[in-house]
């Protein structure tokens, strides 16, 4: 699943290979698919984007944003955005494909699940994309330490674990149960740790941790768990994940343990990671 690292990454592929490209044709929901949901309109999806140029693209959250003229074009977690040559095939599945006047094409074909479309600037009432555009970014200079210490000291937080601190409420949009392994494992926590049971230099710790992961993470072009815009998958090796479950820790041999917790895997090193 695309989390922060990822969107922010295929963010920038697209502006570098789609920026200034004029849309020529659109086909929206040629592949049915029960776990889709679509974002607007999908049959005035052409309407909205034929004749429109590429213009930026960030990654918000764990959403992929894209501006075409006057319209929105937005992709979540579960959707694979993958790039197109000019001779290249497309693709026999998927949910939407935008072809370029350059020949150049677009494809968003949903994995498990996800959510995907285009409306008009400033009709796009969606709660993770309203939350991910309203509060700070780890990569921005808003999410200071000042900043967490709110999130981590609101008392409605004290008796969560580390890992639904981080990964629920939208408390950091982009942030999910992927990258939370890693940095909770940077910073010495527990997934299962309460908060109201971290000291401060453990408060202090999971902050930097927060930083400094997901700066790794992105210059590595995301996680080696995770593709780009190309199919090519992320050179940041993660220390935590379905990659390294049952291997040697890194840090002191002690083999890597996969739990089921709170409808999701958890890794840890049970050494490192005392609960």
């Amino acid at each position: 699943m695309l989390e922060l690292p990822e969107t922010n990454c295929i963010a920038e592929q697209i502006a570098g290979s789609f920026g200034k490209s004029k849309i020529s044709s659109v086909l929206a929901a040629h592949t049915p698919h029960k776990l889709t949901w679509y974002f607007g309109n999908f049959e005035k999806y052409p309407e909205l984007l034929i004749g429109k140029t590429i213009g930026k693209a960030s990654g918000c959250g764990s959403m992929v944003e894209i501006y075409a003229g006057k319209s929105i074009l937005l992709f979540s977690e579960g959707v694979g955005l993958r790039f197109h040559d000019r001779k290249e095939p497309r693709p026999e599945r998927h949910q939407l494909l935008i072809e370029f006047d350059n020949g150049t094409a677009l494809s968003a074909a949903v994995q498990m699940y996800g959510g995907l479309g285009c409306l008009a600037e400033g009709k796009l009432d969606n709660p993770y994309y309203k939350a991910a555009k309203e509060k700070p970014s780890p990569f921005s200079r808003g999410f200071g330490k000042s900043y967490f210490a709110r999130l981590i000291g609101d008392p409605a937080v004290q008796k969560l674990s580390a890992k639904a601190f981080l990964a629920t409420g939208q408390r950091i949009p982009g942030l999910g149960n992927g990258v939370l392994q890693d940095i909770l494992f940077n910073a010495g926590i527990h997934p299962k740790k309460k908060v109201s049971t971290l000291s401060l230099a453990e408060r202090n710790e999971l902050y930097d941790s927060i930083r400094t992961t997901l700066h790794a993470m992105l210059k590595g072009g995301g996680r080696d768990t995770e593709s780009d815009l190309y199919g090519i998958r992320g050179r940041y090796k993660t220390i935590l994940s379905k990659n390294t479950a049952g291997k040697p820790c890194l840090l002191c041999g002690t083999p890597i343990k996969k739990e089921s917790y709170l409808g999701g895997s958890i890794y840890f090193c049970p050494k490192c990671q005392p609960l």
